[in-house]
C-alpha cells in the first residue's frame, strides 16, 4: 500500500512538472508562425522553424533517454526542462530571423526530453496501469495546450495586424520556470534499477534504431506512431498559416483553437483512452486512433466554416489521444526493463525525424500546390498507417 502511495504521489508531481513547462511551451505555438512572418518568412520558412526544433530533438531524445537511464531521471528532466526556459527568453529578444532559428534550435536540443518523462512512468508505475499512466501523461500535456495557447492569444492582443509578441514569450518562459522549481522541490527520483547500457554515441543511436524496427512487437507500432508524428508535424507548422489564408485568423484566434483542442485532449488521454483500453484493447484503440485523425485531416481542406473545423479538430484531437499512449504502451510493454529510457528514446527519436520530415514536407506542398495539399498528403499516409495497425491487431500476442 505504501509503495503505490509513493508511486502515486510521484506520478502526480511528474505530471505538474509537465503541465508548468508544457504551458510556457503551449504559449507559443500558436504564435511562433506569425513572429516568423514579421521577419520576411514564407510558408516554407516557417514549416522550416519547425522542422529545425525537430531536428535537434532528433538528435538528442535518444541522449536524454540515455543520460536518465545511466544517471537518473530527475536530474536530467530538470536540467533539459531549464534549457527550454532559455530558450523561450530568446525567442522573445529575437531581433532577426536567424535569432528564430536559433532559439529553437536550443529549444530541439532542451526539448526532447518526452522519453524521461515516459520513463519516469515506465518506473512507477505497474505494467497493468502503463497505458492509463502515458494518457495521464498526455493530458497533462493537454492540459498545458488549454491554458498555454488561450494565455498567448490573449496576451497577443486582439488587433491581428499588430499582435504584442514579446509578453507572451516571456510568460512562457516565467510558467517553465515554475516548473523547474516544483519539480526540484516535489519531483522524487524513481526507485533504482539496473540501469546500464551502452556508451552514447551517434553510431549507438542508430543502432538502437536497428534493433527497435527488428523487434516486431515493438517496430510495428513505432512505425505507424512514425506516420502519425509525420501527418502531426505537417498540420502544426501548418494551421496557423493555413487558417489565416481561408478564415483570416490571427494569434488570438489559433491561441483559442488550440486551447479547445487541448480541452478535448484532457478528455481523451485523462480518462476516455483508459476505458476503450480496457474494452478493445491497446492495439485496436491504436487503430481507431489512426483511424479517427486520418478522417479529421481528410475533411480540414473542405472546412470553409469555423463550425466545420472545429468538427474536423475534434477528429483530429480523438485520434491522437487515442493513439499515442496506446503506441506508447505497446512499446513499452515490449521494450527490456532496463532499456525502458533508452528504447522511449528511440521511438521520440523517431517522431523528432517525422516532425523534421513533415513540416518540410507540408511547406513544399503549401508553396507549389496551394494550402490544403499538405491535409491530403497527410490523410493518405495516415490510410497507410491504419492498414499497418490492423496487422497489428491480428497477431496474437500484440493486441
Amino acid at each position: 500500500m505504501r509503495g503505490r502511495f509513493r508511486r502515486g504521489g510521484a506520478l502526480t508531481a511528474l505530471l505538474i512538472t509537465v503541465f508548468m513547462d508544457m504551458v510556457g511551451f503551449g504559449i507559443i505555438i500558436p504564435l511562433t508562425p506569425f513572429w516568423a512572418e514579421r521577419f520576411g518568412a514564407g510558408p516554407a520558412t516557417v514549416t522550416l522553424l519547425f522542422a529545425t526544433y525537430s531536428a535537434f530533438g532528433f538528435v538528442f531524445s535518444f541522449l536524454w533517454g540515455w543520460a536518465s537511464d545511466r544517471w537518473g531521471r530527475k536530474p536530467v528532466l530538470l536540467l533539459s526542462l531549464m534549457g527550454s526556459v532559455l530558450s523561450f527568453l530568446w525567442l522573445g529578444f529575437a531581433e532577426a530571423l536567424w535569432m528564430l532559428f536559433a532559439a529553437r534550435a536550443m529549444g530541439g536540443i532542451f526539448g526532447a526530453n518526452i522519453a524521461v518523462g515516459q520513463a519516469y512512468i515506465a518506473d512507477v508505475t505497474p505494467e497493468e496501469d502503463r497505458a492509463k499512466g502515458l494518457g495521464l501523461f498526455g493530458a497533462a500535456f493537454g492540459l498545458g495546450f488549454v491554458l498555454g495557447p488561450a494565455i498567448g492569444g490573449i496576451l497577443a492582443g486582439p488587433d491581428p495586424a499588430n499582435p504584442d509578441f514579446r509578453t507572451p514569450f516571456l510568460a512562457a518562459a516565467a510558467m517553465s520556470f515554475v516548473g523547474v522549481l516544483f519539480g526540484l522541490l516535489f519531483l522524487p527520483e524513481p526507485e533504482r534499477r539496473e540501469r546500464s547500457g551502452p556508451r552514447y554515441s551517434i553510431p549507438a543511436q542508430l543502432a538502437g534504431f536497428t534493433r527497435v524496427l527488428a523487434m516486431p512487437a515493438v517496430g510495428i507500432p513505432v512505425l505507424c506512431f512514425a506516420m502519425m508524428g509525420f501527418a502531426m508535424g505537417g498540420l502544426e507548422s501548418t494551421f496557423a498559416i493555413w487558417a489565416e489564408r481561408a478564415v483570416g485568423w490571427g494569434p488570438r484566434e489559433t491561441g483559442f483553437f488550440f486551447a479547445y483542442i487541448g480541452v478535448l485532449l484532457v478528455i481523451v488521454q485523462g480518462g476516455l483512452v483508459g476505458v476503450v483500453v480496457r474494452l478493445r484493447g491497446e492495439a485496436r484503440t491504436a487503430a481507431y486512433g489512426v483511424l479517427a485523425m486520418a478522417v479529421g485531416i481528410g475533411t480540414l481542406p473542405l472546412s470553409d466554416t469555423v463550425t466545420a473545423i472545429v468538427l474536423s479538430g475534434a477528429a483530429i484531437t480523438l485520434g491522437y489521444g487515442l493513439g499515442q499512449p496506446a503506441f506508447n504502451a505497446l512499446i513499452s510493454r515490449a521494450s527490456p526493463e532496463k532499456s525502458q529510457g533508452a528504447i522511449l528514446g528511440v521511438t521520440q527519436s523517431v517522431q523528432s525525424l517525422m516532425r523534421i520530415l513533415g513540416p518540410i514536407t507540408a511547406g513544399a506542398l503549401f508553396a507549389a500546390w496551394g494550402r490544403d495539399m499538405p491535409y491530403i498528403a497527410g490523410a493518405a499516409i495516415l490510410a497507410v498507417a491504419f492498414a499497418v495497425a490492423l496487422t497489428m491487431v491480428r497477431r496474437r500476442g500484440v493486441a
